[in-house]
């Protein structure tokens, strides 16, 4: 028994011993392969390269005008037809009935002053119109009866049976009914003025709309003291500001070495600073004949074909003067990008879409030609970033940093 354990304490030179050391050289072989392939990976990414430095551009919404417009010129939205509402005579602003916004209609009442007085004069001379009428009765009765008389007396006179001394009384009696008729006619023509006139005051009173129109501003209150001068303190000279909005026009200054470019009845594109993404279609109404010598422009008044409820007065604007119509196939914006920025390889057509450092090679492709940008129609949007002119060596995934400009 004690030869056999001695025999199974005997080295077995048969199997390979597997040291520590071994174990540390093979775990360090492993390590580099991985560190060769971590390092590899990040050359691929480009870690280990420097950034490239490039021109960027971007992809915009082009309107087809854009390629016919012969001139630029900004302006303003400018009503033509524009009336600060007063009243004619002074008086106590008690009634208001409109406020900023509103339609109206000409004719309608906007606002009423106080009328206690006129409306006593008006009650007044239709009295005295009245007493005129029942005077000039009166006087005609007067002169039927005169007139009879003198009648009377005129045959019988010839036959010997009135004096002569009657017969000029009645005659006097009739030529003084007649003058009192006459008088009495003549009170009512004046008692009809009076009338007419106590109407025009108290029609002083009301504040009515001269056109149809849209309340611009409100300039006074229920309260306030309205006058036409408007010199005492705290008077209002105007109720309200309003403005007939079908008379919109954009006006602008054209420099006098452009004016040769504007013609009436030129067709236009009007871009309001507040309604970006649209476009309205106008024409040139009036190149006012005159210039400003202190800019050396001439203003040119262009008009909306096409009515809208967003346009108001005093808007800013921008209005492109073309070469011809707009048609309906060029009224909407297209996507756009610079030819520069495209790369043809076997045949297709590629971008550069700049990301987070890095760029993306994406195919696209491509529509008509719109002056100096080409259209396109699939692989980008209006508003990405792309490489401007890329170089040969540029790939997916390079890393690049923006020049700046």
């Amino acid at each position: 028994m004690a030869n056999e354990d001695l025999s199974q304490l005997k080295i077995d030179k048969t199997r390979e011993v597997y040291s520590p050391r071994k174990r540390r050289r093979t775990a360090y072989r492993i390590a580099g392969i991985c560190l060769l392939v971590f390092l590899g990976i990040l050359y691929m990414k480009g870690v280990f390269t420097p950034a490239v430095e490039v021109e960027a551009a971007n992809v915009t919404m082009v309107y087809p005008s854009q390629t016919f417009t012969l001139l630029n010129a900004s302006g303003y939205v400018v009503a033509q037809r524009k009336a600060a509402v007063a009243s004619k005579v002074t008086g106590r602003l008690v009634s208001l009935s409109v406020e900023e916004g509103s339609r109206v209609k000409a004719g309608q009442v906007i606002a009423r002053l106080e009328s206690d007085d006129v409306n006593a004069a008006l009650d007044q001379a239709e009295a005295n119109l009245n007493a005129a009428r029942h005077n000039l009765e009166q006087a005609k009765a007067e002169l039927d009866d005169a007139e009879v008389s003198f009648s009377r007396n005129k045959e019988l006179i010839g036959q010997g049976f009135v004096s002569r001394a009657e017969y000029d009384a009645s005659e006097a009696r009739y030529k003084k009914a007649a003058a009192a008729v006459a008088a009495a006619e003549a009170a009512i023509k004046a008692g009809r003025a009076a009338l007419q006139s106590a109407n025009v005051a108290v029609e002083y009173t009301v504040i009515r709309a001269p056109f149809d129109a849209v309340v611009l501003t409100k300039n006074a209150d229920i309260g306030d003291i309205v006058t036409p001068i408007g010199a005492a303190a705290d008077a209002k000279a105007a109720v309200v500001t309003i403005a007939d909005m079908e008379s919109l026009q954009v006006e602008v200054d054209v420099s006098e070495s452009n004016l040769q470019m504007v013609k009436r009845g030129q067709p236009c594109e009007i871009l309001l600073d507040a309604l970006p993404e649209d476009r309205f279609r106008g024409e040139v109404h009036m190149i006012v004949p005159t210039a400003d010598r202190t800019k050396a422009t001439v203003m040119v008044k262009v008009r909306f074909l096409d009515r809208d409820s967003r346009v108001l007065p005093e808007m800013s604007a921008k209005v492109a003067f073309l070469s011809r119509e707009v048609s309906k196939d060029e009224q909407k914006p297209r996507t756009a990008l610079s030819p520069a920025a495209v790369v043809t390889r076997n045949g297709k057509k590629f971008v550069f879409l700049i990301g987070d450092k890095r760029v993306t090679e994406t195919q696209v492709t491509l529509g008509e030609q719109l002056g100096d940008m080409v259209e396109v129609l699939s692989g980008v949007k209006a508003g990405d970033r792309i490489v401007l002119r890329p170089m040969n060596r540029m790939r997916n995934g390079l890393r690049i940093k923006v020049a700046e400009k």
